[in-house]
């Protein structure tokens, strides 16, 4: 099992920096940040953007995967943003991957003054998003494609992604057609679990998920299996002490998960959280769990 955070991209890089080394030096596996123009609870007050952080983040760590979590066509278009992921991809030296989902409604669907999409057309986009980025990021002549939302003419993306054939796709997906885009190119798929009975929940996605991949020839054990750790409720707290985070994370590996995501402690937000236990989990959480 892996262990990573996600750095929300609301730090001055005289302070991001440092976050970001941090996570490097406390062994995360990965460190993700997220792909919104804002976030919720904190409009109004500085949010910086996606790729930007990621690329500073690039030049001051040397080992951390780094990453989306998750992008979405909700403000962008899968040629340029093509070209930027293949740009992050070389800068870490082949250690980006691609968190990316459907997106959701709210500030992002409608910044760029258009009317909010459906739900059949919000996952038409996404699966016609993804399958161009896939292609933009794997052959080495140019694009040319028209679809029903997305076009592309003579797009080059030269040299292409460090890593071959690209960069890891990693799907959110809960839906059916979700789930089969994840079984088609995803090499990982992430959940966000629920408030309510969480491992039952994501036991029950993982095992549509295992379907999705047989239907295709493929076993989900080819893909990791990523939970990022919203809850900091009754039932889930994994950050209110070492404790519950052994006992939270023993439940998830039990129902198959691969790596889990926990957000980087944030004061006064509603990612607050005592730092001596989080760096603690960092650094010696999963021995506890595996062991």
């Amino acid at each position: 099992m892996h262990l990573s955070t996600v750095i929300l991209p609301v730090f001055p890089w005289r302070e991001g920096r440092e976050v970001w080394r941090r996570a490097e030096e406390l062994g995360f596996h990965a460190a993700y940040t997220y792909d919104h123009l804002t976030w919720q609870s904190f409009r109004g007050t500085p949010w910086h953007g996606t790729v930007p952080t990621l690329s500073a983040a690039a030049a001051v760590t040397e080992r951390i995967r780094l990453g989306t979590l998750v992008a979405s066509p909700n403000f962008r278009h899968p040629v340029p943003f093509a070209k930027e992921l293949m740009t992050l991809d070389e800068l870490s030296g082949g250690r980006f991957t691609l968190g990316i989902g459907a997106g959701g409604g709210g500030f992002d669907a409608t910044v760029l003054g258009e009317q909010p999409w459906s739900a059949k057309e919000r996952a038409d986009r996404f699966a016609e998003f993804t399958r161009l980025l896939d292609k933009l990021l794997t052959q080495s002549e140019t694009t040319a494609t028209e679809g029903a939302h997305y076009r592309a003419f003579e797009a080059e993306m030269l040299p292409g992604s460090t890593q071959r054939p690209r960069m890891p796709f990693h799907v959110a997906a809960i839906g059916p057609r979700a789930l089969r885009l994840a079984a088609e190119l995803g090499q990982g798929w992430i959940t966000f679990g629920a408030q309510q009975d969480g491992p039952k929940v994501v036991a029950g996605q993982i095992e549509r998920l295992r379907e999705a991949c047989a239907a295709r020839g493929r076993d989900v054990a080819e893909l990791e299996l990523t939970l990022l750790g919203m809850g900091r409720g009754e039932q889930e707290d994994p950050l209110a002490s070492f404790e519950a985070f052994v006992d939270w994370a023993g439940r998830y590996r039990e129902v198959g998960i691969t790596e889990l995501v926990l957000h980087w402690p944030i004061p006064d937000s509603e990612f607050a959280a005592d730092m001596r236990v989080f760096e603690r989990i960092a650094t010696e959480g999963l021995s506890h769990v595996d062991g």
